[in-house]
C-alpha cells in the first residue's frame, strides 16, 4: 500500500506534544530553583547568581555527556524503519552502563575540582561559596540524570515521548514542591536549608524520574538490562556518533561558559540578570526542542525506510509549527515584558539590566526555532560530524568574536546577547542550505 507523501499532523504532534511537556519540565527545575532563591531573605542576588553559574555549568556537562541519548535515539529509529529493532537489544544495556560509569567519572572529577572551576567562571567571595556548596550536593545526581536521559533515547527512538513526558512531569512536580519546604522551611518543622535546600529538591526530582523510566522500560519496550559481553556491531557507530555531538555539545557551552564568565566579570548585578535571561532562553530552547525531538524520531525512520519525500516534507512542516510556537511566546513575553522579570528578583538594579536586553532574547526565537529544527533532523539522519563542524564554526568564528568586539565598546550584556545572535544566525542558514543541497532532489 503506497504512504501518503507527507507526515501527518497528528502523527508529528503525538510525538511533539509530550515532548514538548517533558523536555520544558528539565529548565523549569532550574527556573523554580531560580524563582525561589532569588526571594530568599539572605543576600538574594548572591544565590542567584551562584545558582545560575551552577545551573549553566550542569546543563553544559549534562548536555555534552548526555548526546548517548541522541545517538541511541537515531540508531534505534532507523533500526525501526528497516524493521530491524532485534539487531540492537544487545547495544542497550551496554550503551546505559557506558552513561553510568561516564557519569561516576565526571563527578569524582567535577566535584573535587568545584572551587577552581567556579572561579574560572570569575566567582568569589560569598557567590563562589554559595557554587561549591550547591553544586557539590546538585553534582549527586549525574548518575541518575544521565541514565534517566540514555532510557529517554530509547522510548524516543521507538517514537514514543510520552513515557517521558510523565517521567517528567512526576520529577517537576517534586522538584517545586519540595523547593518551597526545604528553601523556605517550615517553621517548627523543616529548618530553612537557603541554597542547599534547592539542591536537595533537584535530587529528589531527579530520583523520582529515573524510577519512572525503569518502570516504562521494563513493563513497555522490547529491551532488557541483561548484559552481554559481545560488543553489539552498533556500539562503534553510537560512540563515533556520541563524541562527534560530545565535541558539537562542548563548543555550545563554551559559548555558555564565556558569557556567564564576562557577565560575572561585569558585576554581581549583571550575572544574576544574565542568569534570569539564560534560563528563560533555555527554557524557550527547550519549549521549541519539542518539535526538533519529533524530528529526530520520525527523520531516523524515514530514513531506513528511505522515504526521503515524506523527509523534505517533514523538515517544512516542522519548521512552521516551531516558528509558530516561538512566535505566540514571544507574544506573551511581550505582553507581560516587565512582570517576568519581577518573577525572579525583586532588585531593581538587577531587573533594569533585565528589561534592557530582553528584547533581544525574544527576537531570536524565531531563528532559534528554526535551528533547533534542523538540528534534530540532522540528529535522527545521524549528520553528527555536519552538526559539530557547524557548531564549531559558529562558537569561535561568530559568537566570539562577536563577543569580544562588542565588549570592547563596552556593550556589557548586549555584547553577550549580541553574539548569540550572530552564533544562531549561522547555524541556522548552514543547516538549512545543507538539508536543502542533500536531500532536495
Amino acid at each position: 500500500m503506497a504512504t501518503t507523501p507527507k507526515v501527518s499532523f497528528k502523527e508529528i504532534n503525538k510525538i511533539a506534544i509530550p515532548a514538548i511537556i517533558a523536555g520544558i519540565a528539565e529548565p523549569l527545575i532550574s527556573l523554580t530553583d531560580i524563582a525561589v532563591i532569588g526571594n530568599v531573605e539572605k543576600n538574594s542576588i548572591e544565590a542567584l547568581a551562584a545558582a545560575g553559574i551552577v545551573g549553566s555549568f550542569l546543563s553544559a556537562i549534562i548536555w555534552i555527556v548526555a548526546q548517548t541519548k541522541t545517538a541511541i535515539s537515531s540508531i534505534i529509529s532507523q533500526h525501526l524503519g528497516a524493521n530491524r529493532i532485534h539487531a540492537v537489544k544487545t547495544l542497550i544495556p551496554q550503551a546505559i552502563l557506558f552513561n553510568l560509569f561516564l557519569s561516576l567519572v565526571i563527578y569524582g572529577l567535577t566535584a573535587f575540582f568545584a572551587e577552581a572551576i567556579f572561579s574560572a567562571y570569575n566567582a568569589d567571595g560569598l557567590i563562589l561559596q554559595y557554587t561549591q556548596e550547591y553544586y557539590t550536593i546538585r553534582a549527586l545526581g549525574y548518575p541518575l540524570t544521565l541514565v534517566t536521559f540514555a532510557i529517554f533515547g530509547i522510548f524516543r527512538g521507538l517514537q514514543n515521548t510520552l513515557w517521558a513526558m510523565k517521567c517528567s512531569l512526576a520529577g517537576a512536580a517534586v522538584n517545586v514542591g519540595l523547593d518551597f519546604l526545604l528553601v523556605y522551611g517550615v517553621e517548627g518543622y523543616i529548618p530553612p536549608l537557603h541554597l542547599a535546600g534547592a539542591a536537595y529538591a533537584s535530587l529528589a526530582a531527579q530520583a523520582t524520574m529515573l524510577i519512572m523510566a525503569l518502570y516504562y522500560f521494563f513493563k513497555k519496550t522490547p529491551f532488557h538490562l541483561k548484559l552481554s559481553f559481545n560488543i553489539n556491531p552498533q556500539m562503534k557507530p553510537l560512540l563515533i556518533m556520541a563524541a562527534n555531538l560530545f565535541v558539537r555539545t562542548a563548543a555550545l557551552n563554551f559559548a555558555i561558559y564565556l558569557a556567564n564568565a564576562y557577565a560575572t566579570d561585569y558585576g554581581k548585578n549583571y550575572i544574576a540578570a544574565q542568569s534570569i535571561l539564560m534560563n528563560i532562553w533555555l527554557f524557550f530552547s527547550f519549549f521549541i526542542d519539542g518539535y526538533a525531538n519529533a524530528g529526530n524520531a520520525i527523520s531516523g525512520r524515514l530514513l531506513g525506510a528511505k522515504d526521503y519525500t515524506r523527509l523534505w516534507n517533514l523538515s517544512k512542516d516542522i519548521c512552521k509549527y516551531a516558528v509558530f510556537i516561538a512566535f505566540i511566546l514571544v507574544g506573551i513575553c511581550g505582553l507581560f515584558y516587565d512582570e517576568i522579570g519581577l518573577i525572579f528578583n525583586k532588585e531593581e538594579s538587577v531587573l533594569v539590566l533585565f528589561s534592557s536586553v530582553f528584547w533581544l532574547v525574544l527576537l531570536m526565537q524565531p531563528i532559534n526555532a528554526i535551528a533547533f529544527m534542523f538540528d534534530g533532523i540532522f540528529k535522527g539522519l545521524g549528520e553528527a560530524k555536519y552538526l559539530r563542524n557547524i557548531l564549531l564554526a559558529a562558537t569561535f568564528l561568530g559568537f566570539t568574536p562577536t563577543l569580544l568586539l562588542a565588549d570592547y565598546f563596552g556593550l556589557k550584556l548586549y555584547a553577550i546577547w549580541l553574539g548569540f545572535l550572530v552564533w544562531m544566525l549561522i547555524r541556522s542558514s548552514a543547516l538549512v542550505i545543507q538539508f536543502r543541497r542533500k536531500y532536495l532532489n
